[in-house]
């Protein structure tokens, strides 16, 4: 999948909060420490730096979602940062991402904190990050 194949899934995804832009998927992909999971209809990008890993996006096309897409995403996540030698995955979401949440409890997460007025949207609104984590230590549920 190419940066501006990710640009695209990423705006289309994310429709509040401000979308990535090309230019900035190809800098995190320059970086020899970001993973890229591809699966039909979306992606994830993974930063691992043994022991931890950070999800730091995941973006599925709307047209693919609810049909187990991020989930596989996510379990694709987990088995690189295993493979990586990470111990530990962590991710912030939106509060307000209400299907990114359930996703991530289904898959494991726990929240560990939150981050005040983090995500600032184009309308001068802003939520709150949740930050979740998931120890490795068995097999992907």
């Amino acid at each position: 999948m190419t940066p501006a194949e990710m640009a695209a899934i990423h705006a289309a995804a994310f429709t509040r909060q401000r979308p990535w832009a090309e230019v900035e998927f190809v800098s995190l992909l320059d970086d020899r420490t970001t993973r890229v999971i591809e699966v039909d209809g979306g992606f994830g990008l993974l930063l691992v730096v043994a022991p931890e890993a950070e999800i730091i996006t995941l973006a599925v096309n709307p047209a693919m979602q609810r049909r187990g897409t991020g989930r596989r995403i996510v379990e694709a996540m987990m088995q690189e940062a295993r493979d990586a030698g990470a111990a530990t995955v962590y991710l912030e979401v939106a509060a307000g991402n209400l299907p990114a949440r359930a996703l991530y409890a289904a898959t494991g997460f726990e929240e560990t904190g939150r981050r005040l007025h983090y995500y600032r949207f184009p309308d001068g609104g802003s939520d709150d990050a949740i930050v979740m984590a998931r120890a490795i230590d068995g097999p992907v549920p």
